[in-house]
């Protein structure tokens, strides 16, 4: 994959109209806002000399948007899109003075670039390259599979560790609960995906414009495996057909947001998708992966700083929507507690640099935003994966995620996670990319269990239904006799494990 890097949290809220601080206790007023402007021009600045932009205004009255939008005309700005609700402008421009002419025009909270590189024809959080199931191993894998199976369920080690096997006897979950993967895209061919697969609910934001014609939604290439892969995990149907996902009855959807060439998730994508997202419906979305090209964005900068104001909106308006919001915690191994990090990974689209970072005001996204699950990776002996990032009071929960080095019991004896792939075929990946949507299909669940549960009553029932881990005396993830990582915090809560190891059964039964 592109972007293999990491995942994480910040206590922040974003309101539209307040100025951003490294201090966020707060969450935005509910006042009524306008409808978005649904005759937003498409771009037409030469896109070769071109850079993506977010334009943030002080508040969404259409006075201002308005002012605005003319504001972004005169300083040579092409709309894309306009996101009224939220007072979020998708934009164009090839004025390389663009940035610092509309941040001083009246009624404008923030703005800034979203790519340090022009336009060219678009990071998700699985550690290493796909492991294919050839078919040879698929019908051997299948032969060994009890009657009760689906056949390639021997080898997912994964629900059996969350109790998903036995709460799919209970409630398999409604068909009145989506999840949104939020990804490189769903194939939604594949015999496992379509019968949960909900096109009326999916569409590409690439580019920051929502596509909701027929097939927009799907991966640009059989490469681009993350969403399918990601999708099986959450819902692949139990129809005697290969695997089983967390939730198999529960309905999928496929919400690209992926750049069909570099594989990158740039801010105005995933504004589009948490926009779409709220106002199709989707109970449940997961992320697995951190918006490009800054792996931390720090608020010192007026470009990162327009960012994470620009994204936070949009998750902010799906969770007051309805939407729960997952996101995984990133595969550097990462402290997000801690008091600097170093990042040498930043920016991913064009050259990157060597910068220290505070997590505390330089941060991961959508993973830090308020609101957003963030969820950390263990393997089959529930310890915390090699590659997981962590924190104390960052991580919210933990989800199988899987590891090379915790060896299963199973056919296969792989630690990673078995799921979907295009094409129809399947494949072995590890990531906290993975366990956020084991534990987006546990929300799932519990929304289909808890039908009028709010974001904020799921994620406290997760956090209270969590099997609680301690810390271990100890950690060295890979086995070589150097300590990976310190565990902070207690039995309740920690920074391996959050509140605790997702639990499908109990999200079922209580």
């Amino acid at each position: 994959m592109a972007h293999l890097p990491a995942r994480r949290r910040l206590a922040l809220a974003l309101p539209i109209g307040m100025a951003l601080t490294a201090s966020f206790g707060f969450m935005p007023s509910a006042a009524a806002v306008p409808a978005d402007s649904p005759a937003a021009t498409a771009g037409s600045a030469d896109s070769a000399a071109s850079l993506a932009y977010v334009v943030n205004t002080r508040s969404t009255d259409g006075r201002t948007l308005a002012s605005v939008g003319k504001a972004i005309s005169a300083a040579g700005g092409s709309i894309v899109e306009t996101y009224g609700k939220i007072g979020v402008f998708v934009v164009q421009s090839s004025n390389p003075d663009f940035g610092k002419q509309i941040r001083k025009a009246r009624g404008v909270a923030s703005a800034g670039a979203t790519r340090t590189a022009p336009l060219s024809l678009a990071g998700t959080t699985d550690e290493g390259a796909v492991q294919k199931l050839s078919k040879a191993d698929a019908k051997a894998a299948a032969a060994k599979a009890g009657t009760a199976q689906e056949p390639l369920e021997a080898d997912q080690w994964d629900l059996r560790a969350m109790g998903a096997d036995k709460a799919a006897k209970i409630n398999p979950g409604s068909r009145k609960v989506t999840v949104g993967v939020i990804d490189t895209g769903v194939d939604d061919t594949h015999p496992d995906l379509a019968p949960n697969f909900s096109a009326s609910q999916s569409a590409s934001c690439v580019g920051g414009k929502a596509d909701t014609s027929p097939g927009a939604w799907r991966p640009a290439t059989p490469d681009h495996y993350h969403g399918t892969h990601v999708a099986g995990e959450i819902a692949a149907a139990r129809n005697g057909i290969g695997v089983a996902g967390v939730a198999p009855g529960v309905k999928v959807a496929g919400i690209k947001v992926a750049d069909p060439v570099s594989e990158l998730f740039y801010p105005e994508s995933v504004v589009c998708a948490f926009v779409f997202a709220a106002d199709h419906g989707i109970e449940v979305t997961n992320n697995s992966y951190y918006v490009d090209p800054w792996l931390y964005n720090c608020m010192d900068d007026p470009d990162q700083r327009a960012i994470v104001d620009a994204v936070n909106r949009a998750q902010l308006y799906a969770q007051k929507k309805g939407t729960l919001n997952l996101a995984s915690a990133g595969n550097s191994n990462h402290d997000l507690d801690a008091d600097a990090i170093v990042d040498d990974t930043s920016p991913d689209d064009s050259t990157p640099v060597n910068r220290t970072i505070d997590p505390h005001t330089c941060f991961d996204i959508p993973t830090q935003l308020p609101g957003v699950v963030t969820v950390s990776a263990t393997g089959v002996n529930k310890a915390k994966s090699y590659y997981s990032s962590y924190g104390n009071g960052v991580i919210d929960i933990a989800a199988p995620g899987g590891d090379k080095y915790q060896i299963p019991d199973t056919p296969s004896q792989n630690g990673r996670i078995l799921s979907t792939m295009p094409g129809g075929e399947y494949g072995w990946l590890q990531g906290t990319s993975m366990a956020s949507p084991h534990a987006a299909g546990v929300a799932a669940l519990l929304k289909s269990t808890h039908p009028k549960a709010s974001p904020a009553m799921l994620q406290a029932l997760m956090k209270a239904q969590a099997d609680e881990e301690v810390c271990p005396a100890s950690y060295d993830g890979d086995g070589d006799g150097v300590v990976d990582a310190t565990c902070e915090g207690g039995k309740q809560r920690n920074g391996f494990y959050g509140y605790g190891i997702v639990d499908a059964l109990k999200a079922v039964k209580k």
